[in-house]
């Protein structure tokens, strides 16, 4: 049994108010890359997490790991007969604390599994709805399509008139690892407006903006170089995705794309880069 734990980026993230529980009211524009981490399962006597790739190491692979926790929820609501234990391997392709969902994106990656080999009844929303508890960007990567997300990120909506899917797309990461907590905690608490209009568009994405660039770039200067040297490529759109460091740029055409992940190649070999398209 295999799934894929879909890279996601915020194409614009604007935060709009910090709530009293600590958490922050946003809207951002969720999508997804089509790389990321891989998930292989098999049924055995009891839940076991193997953790390889290169950006396995320091994880941890106890009960506290999101991919775990998705399979004691699930088992917990529906019964071991029908969630049976599972050996898995999880291939961490993608950097962690990066502002791409990693984490999140494997959990989602986890219930899809679970929901095409031992529960096909189960809708999308539910799924979504049963493991979103765990993570306020998990019920967008249950989906892992562009989609509009307010409140923490959880309520979220379809924008079928931006039609991304099939961007080329190019995530660097100057492997630097940015803690989402600090980030939010230093936005300067200024609401700068709402993220769509009506009907939204791609000039109003143009004209939008990452609210926690600032604060993350005060954490990771590098974020600076990754998007002046990616401005530099010629792309219709560059910006950080989320709390950061990874950065990313749209592309129109493929060959545009490929030529700035070969200059970038060269010019900062130790920067990690994705290639891929928008799902």
């Amino acid at each position: 049994m295999q799934e894929k734990g879909w890279a996601k980026i915020n194409l614009a993230l604007h935060v709009r108010a910090r709530r009293s529980d600590g958490y922050h009211e946003i809207e951002t524009l969720f999508a997804f890359v089509d790389g990321g981490d891989g998930i292989v399962a098999e049924v055995a006597d009891t839940d076991r997490l193997t953790i390889v790739g290169e950006f396995s190491g320091g994880l941890s692979a106890g009960v506290d790991n999101l991919v775990l926790q998705v399979l004691a929820l699930l088992r917990a609501r529906y019964g071991a007969e029908r969630v049976p234990p599972l050996v898995v391997t999880l291939t961490k392709a993608l950097p962690v604390a990066a502002g791409i969902g990693g984490g999140s994106a494997d959990a989602a990656a986890m219930a899809r599994l679970v929901r095409t080999h031992f529960l096909p009844e189960l809708g999308e929303a539910v799924l979504a709805r049963i493991i979103s508890p765990l993570g306020a960007d998990i019920a967008a990567c249950v989906a892992s399509a562009t989609c509009l997300g307010v409140g923490v990120g959880e309520e979220l909506s379809a924008v079928p008139e931006l039609r991304l899917g099939g961007t080329p797309v190019l995530l660097v990461n100057p492997r630097q690892p940015v803690a989402t907590g600090p980030v939010f905690a230093a936005w300067d608490g200024i609401d700068r407006g709402e993220l769509f209009g009506d009907p939204a568009g791609r000039a109003q994405l143009l004209a939008a903006r990452n609210d926690l660039q600032r604060p993350a770039t005060a954490q990771c200067p590098a974020i600076v170089d990754v998007l002046t040297e990616l401005g530099a490529l010629g792309p219709w759109l560059a910006r950080m995705s989320g709390s950061g460091a990874t950065c990313f740029a749209l592309f129109d055409a493929l060959a545009e794309r490929d030529a700035a992940a070969a200059r970038l190649t060269q010019s900062h070999p130790h920067w990690w880069q994705l290639a891929g398209a928008l799902r």
